[in-house]
């Protein structure tokens, strides 16, 4: 099937183009039927003066002069039904070999007729549709160009808005979409992207606000936090004593994942880079994170990247196999590229569509927890100057969850 261009410029463009089509058919179609109505009544005019000027000489000599007949059989029977009772009239016949312009009067109960041609009036007619056709098309071409060209000047600043609210959307604080499509002119767009900048500013300001609360709090719990290890640690032996220690551990994990998160959020974190064959380093880590999960290596590349942010996403997107997934758990490195699968339900359908969030674990089927570690694993991704990216498996495939780390090559 056929796709149509969609866009604002070309739909712009078209209506601009049908809005000319029809005032220029409009206008020929006008000039067109006023050029005809006065070549007629022009043509009716002179004929009318040449039958009277007959009809002065018919009575005067007896003669029918100027190429005038009576009772001519040639006579239209419209004009003869015209002309009964002493009148006098014209009449325009058309016939296939041209056409002609007739008057007659009746006169002594006889039809005195004159015929002349109307082929010079026809090719002036033709003349005048050649011009008319020139123009109709002068007209569309014009109007269709001007159409593309503010099509595309608007187009083009929209464009320039969409980029930069979309680096807006991705955290670029220092874009701002008015700036990226400029002060002239003012119209509409300049309004919305005012507006979208006014919009982006508030949300940045909540943004802020809401991560300095939550590092805050984080501070403030880890003294106590600390506290409460150094007090478990000092229980008698028992089970009680395991659960409290269980929990306290927990909740120090909480705490430390927390502070990371605010620390990822001012954007500061800069990776220490050094060149490590990714294969080894994975296929190392696993074996000491998750010994029951199968690594496969399909292709060694060097990659540059910073190791102890690397091993936080690999131990974050194993635990996350691990926890909320099933059994069997692969590990795939193929050259740049680190891919961690389960056979669990699948990520949800959010998590898909949104990315991780924090506090959020998404689907039910995939367990409880503080939807931290996936989130912790794309902001460290982000440092890295790697990409992310989640997927489930078809069923056809045994189904499952997909994370995709793609790492920048050395």
């Amino acid at each position: 099937m056929k796709v149509f261009p969609t866009t604002l410029r070309w739909r712009l463009s078209a209506v601009i183009a049908v809005v000319s089509a029809l005032v220029a058919i409009a206008l020929s179609v006008l000039v067109r039927t006023e050029f005809v109505s006065m070549q007629v009544d022009d043509a009716r005019r002179l004929q009318d003066e040449r039958i009277q000027l007959v009809l002065r000489d018919y009575v005067r000599t007896g003669q029918a002069v100027l190429g005038s007949t009576l009772d001519s059989p040639d006579v239209p029977a419209e004009l003869l039904q015209a002309v009964r009772g002493g009148q006098r009239a014209t009449y325009l016949e058309r016939t296939p070999n041209g056409s002609v312009i007739w008057a007659a009067a009746e006169i002594d109960g006889k039809v005195l007729s004159l015929r002349s041609s109307y082929q010079d009036r026809d090719a002036a007619l033709a003349d005048l549709d050649e011009v008319l056709l020139i123009s109709s098309a002068a007209v569309v071409g014009a109007g269709t160009l001007l159409g593309v060209v503010l099509g595309a000047r608007m187009s083009r600043r929209l464009r320039l808005a969409a980029v930069a609210a979309r680096h807006v959307a991705d955290g670029d604080q220092d874009v701002r979409v008015h700036d990226a499509i400029g002060d002239r002119p003012q119209d509409e767009t300049s309004d919305l992207a005012r507006a979208v900048d006014a919009m982006a500013d508030a949300l940045q300001e909540r943004l802020v606000a809401e991560r300095r609360v939550t590092a805050d709090i984080a501070h403030e719990l880890r003294t106590p936090v600390t506290g409460l290890v150094t007090a478990a640690e000092l229980l008698p032996p028992g089970r009680p004593s395991e659960m409290v220690r269980d929990r306290v551990r927990v909740l120090r994990g909480l705490v430390e994942d927390i502070l990371e998160v605010a620390r990822l959020d001012t954007a500061t974190e800069r990776a220490e880079l050094t060149e490590l064959v990714l294969g080894d380093f994975v296929r190392r880590r696993v074996t000491a994170i998750l010994p029951e999960a199968e690594v496969r290596v399909a292709a060694q590349d060097p990659v540059r990247t910073d190791p102890r942010r690397l091993e936080r996403v690999l131990v974050n997107l194993l635990l996350n196999a691990r926890k909320h997934g099933k059994p069997p758990v692969t590990v795939e490195v193929d050259g740049a590229v680190l891919r961690v699968r389960d056979h669990g339900p699948g990520f949800s359908a959010e998590l898909l569509r949104d990315g991780p969030s924090r506090f959020r674990t998404g689907s039910s089927d995939r367990g409880g927890g503080h939807g931290l570690g996936l989130t912790i694993a794309v902001a460290q991704a982000r440092v890295l100057g790697g990409e992310l990216r989640f997927a489930n498996a078809g069923e056809d495939d045994g189904g499952g969850a997909i994370a995709t780390l793609e790492l920048p090559r050395s």
